[in-house]
């Protein structure tokens, strides 16, 4: 018994053995040639393989940039989560824009697999997925620390950090020219999501004190003027039409007295 479990995991050792070599070469192979221009018939002669034993290993070419996916957003995850040290909340929010941003540069075709959708027809898979879903949720809570709670402003970093990254990766690979921008459009985006985060507070309704002061009777005075003074309302109408029957009758007793 003893013994066929040690086979089993000789097996098992010898396949995963395999499966990383075979990785190891693809990755060799898309950072000379390009995500999109890996070939497994190229892929098999970088490892000392044939094609059909590559397909012995993984089931497709998607399979391996899957397997490929997962290695990287594990890299990645381990990364952004060391430790920063004691600093207060905005520099450490520096200090982790810092850390992403030389992660991405320094291997451009995994930051291209990771954060740019450069292969057609490719989805992770979840299980590839979930660490860089954990690296998310670590950015969210660091920028909880700056009091930056709103989802769009989560979306608003992302875009941010990329557009640096991409910037780099596209036009002075190597060199800093919008890594020297980094300080300056973090404290861009604070600056922005606090004054957002301040023009959405409501504003507070009069108190007890400020209701006590309502002058009721230019509510009066409002409503006075409100009522046409040339028309009156049917009270007054009827008060006037009874002073204007009373009128002849008073005097007519006044000529009687007189004579």
């Amino acid at each position: 018994m003893i013994k066929l479990v040690e086979a089993a995991d000789w097996r098992e050792a010898r396949r995963r053995s395999a499966r990383e070599a075979i990785l190891d070469a693809a990755w060799e192979l898309v950072r000379q040639e390009g995500l999109a221009g890996l070939s497994l018939r190229d892929l098999a002669r970088s490892a000392g393989i044939t094609p059909p034993t590559v397909y012995a290993y993984f089931e497709s070419k998607n399979a391996i940039y899957d397997a490929m996916f997962g290695q990287a957003a594990t890299q990645f995850a381990e990364r952004m989560s060391e430790p920063y040290g004691e600093v207060a909340p905005p520099e450490l929010l520096r200090a982790s824009a810092q850390r992403f941003f030389d992660f991405c540069t320094t291997d451009a075709a995994r930051y291209q697999l990771l954060f740019q959708r450069t292969i057609p027809g490719f989805e992770p898979t979840p299980e590839s997925y979930a660490p860089a879903v954990r690296a998310l949720a670590g950015a969210g809570e660091l920028l909880a620390l700056n009091g930056v709670t709103e989802p769009q402003h989560l979306d608003l970093w992302t875009a941010l950090l990329t557009g640096l990254v991409s910037q780099q990766v596209s036009n002075d690979l190597g060199g800093g020219r919008w890594s020297r921008l980094i300080g300056e459009s973090i404290s861009m985006f604070l600056a922005h999501c606090c004054a957002t985060a301040a023009s959405n507070k409501p504003k507070p309704g009069p108190t007890r004190a400020e209701g006590a002061g309502h002058d009721h009777d230019d509510d009066r005075r409002h409503d006075h003027r409100a009522v046409d003074p040339r028309r009156g309302d049917a009270t007054s109408g009827a008060r006037a039409g009874a002073r204007a029957r009373v009128a002849p009758s008073s005097r007519r007793r006044r000529v009687d007295g007189a004579d």
